[in-house]
């Protein structure tokens, strides 16, 4: 038997503490725990982290900070105009409201002229404020996260930001966490917050890096895998240490890992192809590719198909995602990139949809996203280029619309 069970090993939704990696920051000689670590140790600094969606900005936090020890919000907690600090305090657990009770004493003259001394209550509602919040976070060590940073309407990050602003004077530890393209403005660009901001850039995983993830996880299974088929692996992760997790685990799964002794290589590129179809099959994208793949409403028009490659026929919209979704994978594509990848699938030269009507159908696109619930908002067009902000929808788009 082994030592460690598959899901003790691979936890794409948790801490893995078996294959935990840590990275060098790009900009220095120092590992990001140090450069985490460095950042709240200065007294009176408010900590920006910014990095691409699922890439262990969060995990990072857990593995310096301390699980027990994060106080975690995101931007859509703050959707309503409930105070900042009793939103804080509910998640914090600390009673929100209560009933504070003042005595005083009262003397009167009594029979005989002597005087007697009585005393009376007084009890008051009362609300926790900023200040008692941030003495509870002091005392207890604790750390304040504002995750998703940008989904928090606008107006409300800058208030947000001028809270913060004097807590952190105050000694309160905070982090807010926001995604490159979608830069926390109220944050960095805040002249109020000038010379109080440590800045820590998370870059995309290298494939060298994810494969350890692999190589790591399997030698605690005590199975060795091939480094062709690790580098696969890795770039099929596109970038996200989340997803390596769970192809990882899905593949331990299919070889019976738990059960089996006798496997001790995994080289068969046939298994890795298993796993990456397994992996897609309890992902919440189905709908999602549906909606996105149906476009505008068509008000009475046939639309325009073209003839694919492989024989099938297809609108716009479906050759779109399945442009987005052609070798090699990115998380970034620019429009140049995406006709091409919109040329590659089809056979009739002459019937290809020009650089203006990529664009205008991927704004038909933009804008459903834009009108839909939190889930659907799997990508943005922005600046002429398509940054996907969930590495688990594009991998859906390769792997599960089989």
């Amino acid at each position: 038997m082994r030592d460690f069970r598959s899901n003790e090993v691979f936890k794409p939704g948790a801490f893995p503490e078996h294959t935990y990696v840590s990275r060098l920051s790009a900009e220095s000689t120092y590992t990001y725990e140090f450069r985490l670590e460095q950042a709240l140790n200065t007294v009176g600094f408010l900590t920006s982290i910014i990095g691409p969606s699922k890439t262990g900005k969060t995990v990072l936090c857990e593995k310096v900070i301390g699980i027990s020890n994060i106080v975690s919000l995101t931007g859509n907690d703050f959707t309503t105009r409930e105070s900042f600090w009793i939103t804080v305090a509910k998640k914090a657990g600390l009673s929100v409201e209560g009933e504070q009770i003042q005595y005083k004493t009262i003397e009167g003259e009594c029979f005989k002229g002597t005087t007697e001394s009585k005393s009376s209550s007084l009890s008051e509602r009362y609300l926790t404020n900023k200040d008692q919040v941030i003495e509870y976070f002091r005392e207890k060590n604790l750390v304040l996260i504002l995750d998703d940073f940008h989904y928090a309407p606008p107006d409300l990050q800058y208030e947000m930001s001028y809270q913060l602003k004097d807590a952190i004077r105050k000694e309160l530890k905070a982090i807010v966490i926001s995604l490159p393209h979608r830069a926390d403005d109220a944050i960095r660009k805040n002249p109020d917050l000038s010379g109080r901001l440590n800045l820590i850039n998370i870059e995309p995983w290298q494939p060298t890096a994810l494969k350890e993830i692999a190589i790591k996880g399997f030698k605690k299974l005590g199975v060795t895998i091939d480094n062709n088929s690790a580098s696969n692996l890795a770039v099929e992760s596109l970038t996200s240490p989340q997803l390596m997790q769970s192809i990882c685990l899905n593949l331990a799964l299919i070889l019976k890992l738990d059960q089996a002794d006798e496997i001790q290589e995994i080289t068969d590129s046939s298994l890795l192809e298993q796993a990456y179809e397994v992996t897609t099959l309890n992902l919440p994208y189905m709908d999602v590719a549906k909606r996105l793949k149906a476009g505008p409403p068509t008000r009475g028009q046939k639309r325009k198909t073209f003839d694919l490659i492989n024989g099938e026929k297809c609108d716009i919209y479906d050759l779109l995602l399945r442009a987005i979704a052609v070798d090699p994978p990115s998380i970034s594509i620019s429009l140049d990139d995406l006709k091409r990848r919109v040329d590659s699938l089809l056979r009739d030269i002459a019937s290809k949809p020009d650089r203006n009507k990529i664009k205008s159908s991927i704004e038909q696109v933009q804008v459903i996203i834009d009108n839909s619930d939190p889930i659907t908002k799997v990508f943005e067009w922005k600046d002429n280029e398509i940054y996907i902000l969930d590495p688990l929808f594009l991998f859906y788009l390769r792997w599960g619309m089989h």
